[in-house]
């Protein structure tokens, strides 16, 4: 079999990963979401991870699941909801560190924006919590079905909060990952955090790429403990991106960050980031694509309602032109589409 590895991808084209999956197109975070993106054209999938009251990591959002998942109408469930505060911020709802991963797997996923995207509404229901072990049973399968690899792009959840109480996220990932024999420098594998010290723990634990995920307001949970002063502003500054670049290979900004949006929703022209982070070694992944209304700068909006589609493909141009090296999307095949119609020869 002629391999295709994500790398060798790079090289002709920016990579796309599939955010949560094809989640423009199934309730995201599920197999099936996971198995469409790669369908697509997607060279990643992206699980976020969150883990089990048993220790078992899974593939959610985030720690609270009544968004994602009907625990809501399980009466066997009702007395587990509750309030949590998880970094800083009060959570009200049911959260997977309260169930085992057997309780876990009588769930199953829901549509998060079932306003914005109601066709997804017809797959409720239907699918079940996915644990990390199976996404990296279905990355393998895939890979060896579709002839070229498909990358796994691991997002850690919240990872003060879990170690807080007990249930540390990294050494059951690292422990899946060598089990999987993903924890070697060309591995098809990032592992990505908006907090800064377990990605540098990580450093010393695997041989994959990290990522350090930059929000555009607020800072790591980690450095808000440690009563650092920096935020993710300071990280995305020229001398923060040096600093990243001693522990990570690469960063994933808010795309807002990248191209800047003025006070009325339009896009402007981009900022340094791209070339300032290019010159610290270190690759650019700004999430996140979606093709609504909703999520579009406001010159690419259709003119229709939020859930509607826009010109999705100006501004996955605008932002391939600035230099990026991969996106997150909902909507893998408009990403590959774009990136297509970008580098095909004149």
């Amino acid at each position: 079999m002629s391999v295709l590895t994500p790398d060798a991808a790079r090289a002709e084209h920016p990579l796309v990963i599939g955010h949560r999956g094809a989640s423009g197109y199934r309730p995201e975070h599920t197999l099936e979401a996971y198995e469409l993106a790669a369908r697509m054209g997607a060279d990643y999938i992206e699980p976020d991870l969150v883990t089990t009251s048993d220790g078992v990591l899974v593939a959610r959002h985030e720690p609270e699941i009544s968004a994602t998942t009907d625990v809501a109408e399980h009466p066997e469930f009702a007395v587990r909801r509750t309030t949590k505060t998880i970094d800083g911020l009060t959570r009200h709802g049911w959260f997977a560190e309260d169930f085992t991963l057997a309780e876990l797997n009588t769930l199953r996923a829901v549509e998060r924006l079932p306003r914005l995207r109601q066709e997804n509404t017809i797959y409720d229901e239907r699918y079940r919590v996915p644990a990390l072990t199976d996404v990296l049973a279905l990355r393998a399968r895939l890979s060896a079905e579709l002839g070229r690899e498909i990358g796994v792009y691991i997002e850690t959840k919240n990872p003060s909060y879990f170690a807080s109480i007990g249930l540390p996220l990294e050494p059951a990932l690292v422990r899946a990952l060598r089990e999987a024999g993903l924890d070697e420098p060309d591995a098809p594998v990032f592992l990505q955090s908006f907090e800064t010290a377990n990605l540098q723990m990580l450093r010393g634990q695997v041989g994959v790429r990290l990522v350090q995920l930059i929000h555009g307001v607020g800072a790591p949970a980690d450095l808000v403990a440690a009563e650092d002063p920096r935020g993710y502003l300071d990280l995305a500054s020229a001398a923060g991106l040096a600093e990243i670049a001693e522990y990570a290979d690469g960063i994933g900004p808010l795309k807002d960050l990248v191209i800047p949006r003025s006070g009325d929703g339009v896009l402007g022209a981009p900022s340094p980031l791209v070339s300032q982070a290019h010159t610290a070694g270190l690759l650019v992944h700004p999430f996140t694509f979606r093709n609504e209304n909703a999520f579009l700068p406001a010159q690419y909006r259709s003119g229709g309602p939020g859930a509607d589609y826009g010109d999705a493909f100006a501004e996955y141009e605008a932002f391939l032109r600035a230099g990026v090296d991969g996106m997150f999307t909902d909507n893998p095949d408009t990403a590959v589409a774009a990136r297509s119609a970008l580098l095909a020869p004149v």
